[in-house]
């Protein structure tokens, strides 16, 4: 029997009817047995690619990409999968559509709907608009099916929003899944650095869905909302998940993996003489692993990172006096690294 038959029994044994014809707007509203089948789905097409079999899904159809904001990975990501599925990808460059002559989000939406299977969203550029955004498009695309204008209605994948990365924490919960040898109830992530964004939140969020030890060690200045810890530890009660946050270097011990992200990202240059300040001692050495007293401790990153000065802006702030390296080339060279496999 083959390892895609295994998976796909155990498919049929998962409630997962709600997923049809549903969006992936949040991670945190997915139960687990639906994260279990995107985990299950994703093997079971890997198996199929390793032994050259067709993954193909659909004879054709357009996955459109709509990326408000720069990407590598998850544009890279997105289109692979579109093209393993049977889908070609169109990227929607709002430069040069009619979006840039003032064409309306109802418009665009409905226009660029009629063949389109799948539409991925990425847009994190403004503290509470991404996802707004990503919901006025998509019930744009409601009305727009339900007065008959469109003979099918797209699915949305949420590719990052300021809130949430749901594509992200998947891979990473994968990554962890497959480099460690116990279930994911006895695993222990530490995400270091700024805990209040949005990795961090989307780490949390299904960490506490699946039952792992989740901490967030950073500085109290950059500590998550009180909000979102209580939900999170909430569904733990459920899960037998733990969820814990602050600056004792004792949270690092017994982690499976290690996390972080960069301090600042492109635009937030003013803010850099503080987060360095604030963050430089959550910074992830050879030190900060060996901390956690577990030799086979992985390190992940969502990326980019600065990791070293050979980049223009670590090299340039470097200039002005600061270190803006979230990691050391220690770590993030090292074979505890499983940052490209993560990617």
């Amino acid at each position: 029997m083959s390892k895609t038959v295994e998976l796909a029994r155990h498919l049929e044994t998962l409630h997962i009817n709600n997923m049809y014809k549903t969006d992936f707007y949040w991670t945190w509203d997915k139960t687990d047995e639906e994260i279990d089948a995107v985990f299950t789905v994703a093997d079971a097409l890997r198996d199929l690619r390793e032994r050259n079999k067709n993954t193909k899904v659909f004879n054709s159809g357009l996955g459109i990409s709509i990326f408000r904001d720069n990407s590598t990975r998850t544009r890279f990501s997105f289109a692979s999968a579109c093209n393993l599925l049977g889908l070609e990808e169109q990227v929607l460059d709002e430069k040069k559509s009619q979006i840039a002559h003032g064409e309306t989000v109802r418009e665009t939406a409905n226009m660029v709907s009629f063949m389109a299977d799948v539409i991925g969203i990425r847009d994190d550029m403004f503290i509470g608009e991404g996802h707004k955004y990503q919901k006025t498009f998509m019930d744009a695309l409601e009305e727009g099916y339900r007065d008959g204008i469109l003979e099918q209605r797209p699915t949305l994948v949420n590719l990052q929003c300021d809130v949430d990365h749901p594509t992200q924490a998947l891979a990473d919960i994968l990554t962890l899944m497959e480099n460690t040898k116990k279930p994911l109830s006895k695993c222990k992530l530490v995400f270091c650095g700024d805990t209040r964004n949005n990795v961090a939140y989307c780490l949390m969020y299904i960490c506490a869905k699946l039952g792992i030890h989740y901490v967030g060690w950073g500085p109290k200045e950059l500590a998550p909302a009180a909000d979102v810890v209580e939900y999170c530890r909430e569904v733990g009660k459920e899960t037998g998940a733990v969820v814990e946050y602050g600056e004792d270097k004792e949270l690092l011990k017994g982690a499976d993996a290690l996390y972080t992200d960069i301090w600042a990202s492109m635009g937030e240059e003013d803010k850099i003489p503080e987060r360095v300040k604030l963050l430089t001692p959550f910074k992830v050495t050879g030190e900060v692993l060996k901390a956690t007293e577990n030799p086979d401790c992985i390190f992940l990153h969502c990326l980019p990172s600065f990791h070293d000065f050979d980049t223009t802006m670590a090299a340039s702030q470097k200039e002005l006096g600061y270190d803006i390296r979230e990691v050391t080339d220690e770590v993030f060279l090292s074979p505890n690294s499983k940052v490209f496999d993560e990617a």
